[in-house]
């Protein structure tokens, strides 16, 4: 059985943003708006700065990092299409950062489709972005900054 990926709040909104993981078993990320934009900031002051679109994105792939790390080996992970038209890239952010961790995580266990609202993973990510559930884990911007400055 597959695990579902679905975010509330996007990165590049304002607010928290919560990941959840979830089939049988969940695992949940809460993002604290201060710690995005500390983030956010880090990465556009940075000696490369990068472009707004691309901090979002990267954020994002950081959370998947976060997610999927914790997934035992094998198995298949569907994230809902949250940015059409860049799951290429997002796909090959996660996996850049996975492949340091796990060289031979297989990168056809991850791929991008639709979450429904009815699915456990999106109620799970709802729940935590109105604070009606506890994060398993709450990213800082030391966290969120870590996986890419290596």
């Amino acid at each position: 059985m597959s695990y579902e990926i679905d975010q509330s709040n996007k990165i590049e909104s304002t607010g928290d943003t919560a990941l959840a993981m979830s089939n049988d078993e969940e695992y949940t990320i809460r993002i604290p708006s201060r710690e995005k934009r500390a983030a956010m900031d880090a990465l556009r002051y940075h000696p490369r700065g990068k472009r707004r679109k691309r901090v979002y994105l990267l954020l994002f792939a950081v959370g998947l990092y976060y997610l999927i790390r914790e997934l035992p080996a094998g198995e298949v992970v569907i994230v809902d299409t949250e940015y059409a038209g860049h799951e290429k890239s997002i796909k090959n952010m996660v996996l850049r950062m996975l492949w340091r961790d796990n060289p031979i995580f297989d990168a056809n266990d991850i791929s991008f489709g639709y979450v429904g609202k009815k699915s456990p993973a999106h109620k799970k990510a709802l729940a935590i972005y109105r604070k009606r559930a506890r994060a398993d884990r709450t990213l800082k911007a030391r966290d969120l900054l870590l996986p890419i400055t290596g």
